[in-house]
């Protein structure tokens, strides 16, 4: 491997066994598994995980997926990308000015996943008005034409055990890119979920 990529290509952000482990591609994934259908990504049920959908006011469109999970939660976004390049690098470096931006500080670090965001973001309580501080984890796997983007909240930002879980659950989401053409960075389309067969 050489230095020499260019910088407008950065090179996919995933981990060695991403094809095994996940964040699976829908070609990857357990046929058998009953998984919750949500259109763009399929959610492997289990005990003691709340789902949420998250709609954008005006366009009532489904804009991501919330997971409550041992008092951790895991907002997940599909998003389209090229054949070759991943979009990983890019969106961190969004993250980061936008997070400086509002006067939160931001570090890059290796975590299980592969390179991710420790932020504290600044937030207001409603009640009082008093600003604290909120600890959130940004996270992202490149896959094959596809980039799967995770914010972690909660116990899951400091505790180990919560942690590992949390990436475990991460990692059993199925991305369905699909075969129309889209262009990179678009929002892979969410839906309602379809209850998986029974079995």
């Amino acid at each position: 491997m050489t230095d020499a990529t260019p910088t407008d290509a950065p090179l996919p952000d995933a981990p060695e066994d991403r094809a095994t482990a996940g964040p699976f591609d829908e070609s990857e994934a357990n046929p058998v598994r009953p998984y919750i259908d949500l259109g763009g990504i399929k959610i492997l049920p289990r005990d003691g995980l709340n789902l949420r959908l998250e709609v954008e006011e005006q366009t009532k469109r489904i804009v991501a997926v919330g997971l409550d999970y041992v008092d951790s939660t895991l907002q997940v976004q599909p998003f389209a990308a090229p054949r070759t390049i991943g979009l990983w690098e890019e969106t961190r470096e969004q993250i980061r000015a936008q997070i400086r931006q509002q006067g939160g500080r931001v570090e890059e670090r290796e975590g299980p996943l592969g390179p991710e965001l420790l932020a504290e973001v600044p937030v207001v309580a409603a009640a009082d008005g008093a600003a604290g501080k909120r600890l959130a984890r940004f996270v992202g796997v490149d896959g094959p034409r596809w980039f799967l983007r995770g914010v972690i909240g909660g116990a899951a930002t400091a505790d180990v055990d919560a942690a590992a879980q949390v990436e475990d659950l991460f990692r059993s989401i199925v991305v369905v890119r699909g075969g129309t053409p889209m262009p990179p960075r678009d929002l892979i389309p969410l839906r309602m979920p379809s209850t998986p067969g029974a079995a």
